[in-house]
């Protein structure tokens, strides 16, 4: 039994990340129909739009989960709303999780912390919670600026932790997916991909964006401050990168990047995924893709071990 889908309730072990603003029902209800887990984001710091995101998509009935980041939460109103509002997935990130999961195991929700060293993951498990996120330094958005791979992450944390993990960081298709179980992963989440989805909210130069991308087309940024960050490269993040610091107000445009199509508005958050995604495609084909490109790579792995041999 894959105890991440008993845990979260969804057909696929496929969760969409929680990207601020982004994550709202229009992207996790297509990923959610589509046999995924959407995830409600509450990082944007709007309170009440989150809240309504929330209830609208526990009126759909599709299995959801939502996402609390500890540290940019202004107060607990989101987690006394997520207590009671019939939530049953959370995970949390962006700090220890330490004081949210006995409410939250109280209220009946199951907690997974993301996490992106083998210190929090031991230290989270500790804490008590049900499973992990591991996030290695592929992925975009908010970053350790300690990088370690996904690829060594997940092995460093499944040699010492039992917990189910859902690996994240560079995953945008079947391969990423059979490598992430290979490794000791029950799930898979991924952001990048389902940001340059059909149904995702953003701008068409964003997606536009993430296609184009080239392998080496993002950048690690503020590693000497915080917070660390992975974005594309374009002639905003270039100014940071050449001075080795961002300004405070660096993402005071980032909604012009997301829904203006300003691509120099602000960082333009992606992980390193965007240089294997040269289309776009619905969260249905998303889904249905990845799902068959794990079962025929498990497959042929799978007989090559009935064999005994290498092919």
């Amino acid at each position: 039994m894959n105890r991440v889908l008993a845990h979260c309730g969804a057909r696929y072990p496929i969760i969409q990340a929680p990207m601020g603003w982004i994550a709202r029902s229009r992207l996790a209800s297509a990923v959610s129909r589509a046999g995924g887990l959407g995830i409600i984001e509450t990082s944007s710091g709007e309170t009440a739009a989150c809240q309504a995101e929330i209830t609208t998509m526990r009126e759909l009935g599709l299995p959801f989960g939502v996402n609390l980041p500890i540290r940019f939460l202004k107060d607990d109103a989101m987690l006394r709303f997520v207590c009671t509002s019939g939530v049953r997935f959370v995970t949390t990130s962006a700090g220890s999780p330490a004081k949210f999961i006995a409410p939250l195991h109280d209220a009946g929700i199951v907690v997974y912390h993301a996490v992106p060293t083998l210190d929090a993951a031991l230290k989270c498990e500790d804490a008590g919670v049900d499973g992990l996120v591991v996030e290695g330094s592929e992925g975009g958005g908010f970053k350790n600026p300690e990088e370690v791979s996904t690829m060594v992450l997940l092995q460093a944390v499944r040699e010492r932790v039992d917990l189910p993990l859902v690996a994240a960081g560079g995953i945008c298709d079947g391969r990423g997916m059979a490598a992430a179980f290979a490794l000791g992963a029950e799930a898979v989440q991924m952001g990048t991909r389902f940001v340059s989805s059909l149904e995702s909210p953003v701008h068409p130069n964003y997606k536009q964006a993430i296609v184009d991308a080239e392998t080496t087309g993002t950048w690690m940024l503020n590693k000497k401050s915080t917070p660390c960050i992975r974005a594309l490269k374009t002639d905003f993040s270039a100014t940071i990168h050449a001075e080795g610091l961002m300004p405070a107000d660096a993402f005071k445009g980032i909604r012009g990047v997301y829904f203006d199509g300003d691509m120099n508005a602000a960082p333009a958050l992606a992980g390193q995924s965007a240089g294997l995604i040269h289309d776009l495609k619905s969260a249905q084909q998303i889904i249905d893709d990845t799902v068959a490109g794990f079962l025929a790579i498990t497959r042929r792995l799978g007989a090559l071990g009935a064999a005994g041999h290498f092919g």
